[in-house]
């Protein structure tokens, strides 16, 4: 195998690195600074007059960051107008100073487009941080690489180790430079994605929220799936030999991803057939909560009290599901009530609805309705029934204050709620001891009794 010709270098390598370093306190290099200066300033004034023209309230912008500077914006215009000012200055001066500003700002570039591309993509994963600091170094590692001359000569060793795959030849820096295009692909397409998700989710609300949601993923699996495709082929990987992977993938789906298949296609069902939506209020077996998200796998709930369930998407469509807010968010609450068998029952009635009208939370049409439901051993059972239209916000914390209300309306006017009644009959022993002792009515007694 002959050897393939080097690449021609982009930079000059630097042999002394004295003799470079010492032109930098040529009067040129004032020249380049200034002009560097200067198209920091542009860059900055640029960036923050579009930011306040157009994103004056983003968070989370690709192009702009937090601040207007910490988003791809700013050094991508710094790049271009140092390429501008380096071919200026160099009719007057040798490059210098651009040899280490343009490779760095490059570098620059790389690192703010893939950590905010992902950093939109994924926002809140655990392994974002490190992919971040990974990114980092190996940019700033290559531009190191670059303005010393090294890259050239190390990506000319690297093409010198070689193998067959199939019927095509590969190397080292073929492989890398594949892996650095797919990169590049992937990074776009989900730069693409996300652009349109945050377009189709933006003022989405209700029903419209959760077939957007579909639309927005459905959207990035495409994306995504021509991304890996166009990668694929940088790579050098001949995409007709997938067919046999189709097939091993296929089989793997009937046998052992059954039940993962299942799940993607139930959440696209759920998404379409919109029979959950984000901000519902559902109850699954006994865990009742709010749809905080649906996912491509699972759908998240989250409970009033703070505690969030994953349930997979299949089990959402194979079993029963009460959705609070499907049709009508109105919910029916009760609460039952005993008192003694002597008390007013108008009385009784009028202060229990009294008790509910006073929460702002009870509507008022629908009215609360207080019935008589039933005459206990203890005492009179009252239910009192009421309607609300926001279960959302707590159920057991409205019954609590209702009950409390009711509590200090009874006995402001003296309604008494019963001790439970027990009747005990004695059997008279065979020495007649206990046989003229009559049936006793017992009742717990209040303490210090």
């Amino acid at each position: 195998m002959s050897r393939p010709p080097a690449p021609a270098p982009a930079l000059a390598p630097i042999d002394d690195i004295g003799a470079w370093l010492q032109t930098f306190l040529q009067p040129g290099a004032l020249i380049e600074l200034s002009a560097l200066a200067v198209c920091v300033a542009l860059s900055w004034g640029v960036t923050l007059g579009l930011k306040h023209a157009f994103h004056p309230d983003a968070e989370r912008s690709i192009w702009f960051g937090h601040r207007g500077i910490d988003g791809v914006l700013f050094p991508l215009l710094l790049l271009v107008l140092a390429y501008a000012a380096r071919a200026l200055t160099a009719l007057w001066v040798p490059p210098a100073v651009w040899r280490v500003a343009v490779p760095a700002l490059l570098a620059l570039v790389v690192i703010r487009t893939g950590v905010k591309v992902l950093e939109v993509a994924f926002r809140g994963a655990a392994w974002l941080r490190p992919v971040e600091r990974t990114l980092s170094w190996l940019a700033w590692l290559a531009a190191v690489a670059w303005i010393t001359g090294l890259l050239p000569m190390v990506l000319a060793e690297l093409d010198q180790i070689t193998w067959k795959l199939g019927g095509t030849t590969m190397s080292v820096r073929t492989l890398i430079e594949g892996v650095l295009s797919a990169s590049a692909v992937l990074i776009v397409a989900l730069w693409i994605s996300s652009a349109i998700e945050a377009r189709l989710l933006r003022d989405a609300t209700g029903e419209s929220l959760s077939l957007r949601k579909a639309a927005s993923n459905a959207t990035r699996a495409l994306l995504l799936f021509v991304g890996l495709m166009l990668a694929l082929s940088a790579v050098g990987i001949d995409l007709t030999a997938l067919s046999v992977l189709g097939g091993a993938i296929g089989v793997g789906i009937g046998f052992g991803l059954q039940k993962l298949a299942a799940n993607y296609v139930s959440g696209f069902v759920i998404l379409t057939e919109r029979s959950l939506r984000i901000g519902d209020m559902v109850r699954l077996d006994t865990f009742e909560g709010v749809v905080a998200d649906i996912k491509a796998r699972y759908t998240v709930i989250r409970s009033l009290g703070g505690r969030e369930s994953i349930v997979p998407n299949e089990l959402l469509l194979t079993q029963r599901v009460e959705n609070l807010s499907l049709s009508d968010p109105k919910v029916w609450q009760t609460t039952v009530v005993g008192v003694a068998y002597d008390s007013d029952v108008e009385l009784v009635q009028r202060l229990l609805l009294q008790a509910a009208l006073e929460q702002p939370r009870v509507l008022r049409d629908p009215a609360p309705l207080a019935a008589l439901s039933a005459f206990g051993a203890d005492g009179l059972e009252f239910t009192l029934g009421y309607w609300i239209a926001d279960p959302e916000n707590g159920q057991i914390n409205l019954r609590s204050a209702i009950n409390l209300r009711i509590l200090a309306l009874f006995r402001e006017h003296g309604v008494e709620i019963p001790y439970p009644q027990r009747v005990l009959h004695v059997r008279p022993t065979e020495g007649g001891a206990g046989a003229a002792m009559p049936a006793l009515a017992a009742a717990p007694q209040a303490p210090g009794h």
